[in-house]
């Protein structure tokens, strides 16, 4: 019985981050970072992010025009810098205006 417990525990915990995560990243790439930097920079603000999560999230809002990117030699490597698209800085603007909504709405109910 534990077992399911912390099975759907991790499961929800996981479910819950998903979203954020999309947020996050938007909110830090309001200014140009390479992979490992974005990594670095979101958990140095306490929102640790794996390779395997983050590089399909980037794709993905690059595909939905959120995002733009551009491959760059930076200490002899080529490295694909990512930022925010002039749609991503909107809905960037809107998906805040609504956690901040949410969040006000949760910490009344919890």
């Amino acid at each position: 019985m534990v077992a399911i417990a912390d099975s759907l525990h991790e499961n929800l915990r996981l479910e819950l981050r998903r979203g954020c995560l999309t947020l996050a990243v938007l909110g830090q790439l309001r200014e140009e970072h390479y992979g490992y930097t974005l990594r670095k920079a979101l958990a140095d603000r306490g929102l640790e992010i794996e390779e395997s999560t983050l590089y399909p999230l980037l794709r993905r809002l690059e595909s939905q025009g959120l995002l733009v990117s551009e491959w760059r030699e930076e200490d002899k490597r080529n490295k694909r810098f990512y930022r925010l698209s002039p749609e991503g800085a909107g809905v960037l603007e809107y998906l805040a205006s609504e956690w901040k909504r949410l969040n006000a709405a949760m910490e009344n109910i919890l």
